[in-house]
C-alpha cells in the first residue's frame, strides 16, 4: 500500500515544476518573437534566467524524489541510475 506522505510529496513536488512551467510560458512567447537581429533587453535576460533556474531546482527535485520512491521499490540499483537525453 502507498504511503500517503510520500503521494503527498510527490504531487507537491510535481505541483512545483508546473508551478515553474507557468511562469515560463509568456517568456517563450516572448523569446519566439525576437528580432533575430536585435539584441535582448537585460531586463529579459535576468527574467529568464530567474525562470529557467526555478524550473531547472524544481524538475531536478521532483526527478531526485522519482528515483528515491524508485530506488525504496528497488526498481534501481542506485540514485543517479534513470539516463535522460544521454545523460551520466
Amino acid at each position: 500500500m502507498p504511503d500517503p506522505n510520500e503521494i503527498a510529496a510527490l504531487k507537491a513536488s510535481m505541483r512545483g515544476v508546473m508551478a515553474s512551467l507557468q511562469d515560463l510560458r509568456p517568456l517563450a512567447d516572448r523569446v519566439e518573437a525576437l528580432d533575430p537581429h536585435a539584441d535582448v533587453s537585460e531586463a529579459d535576460l535576468e527574467e529568464l534566467k530567474r525562470a529557467s533556474g526555478a524550473h531547472a531546482v524544481a524538475a531536478q527535485a521532483l526527478r531526485g524524489f522519482v528515483e528515491t520512491m524508485m530506488k525504496r521499490r528497488g526498481k534501481v540499483a542506485e540514485v543517479g541510475a534513470i539516463k535522460s537525453g544521454g545523460e551520466e
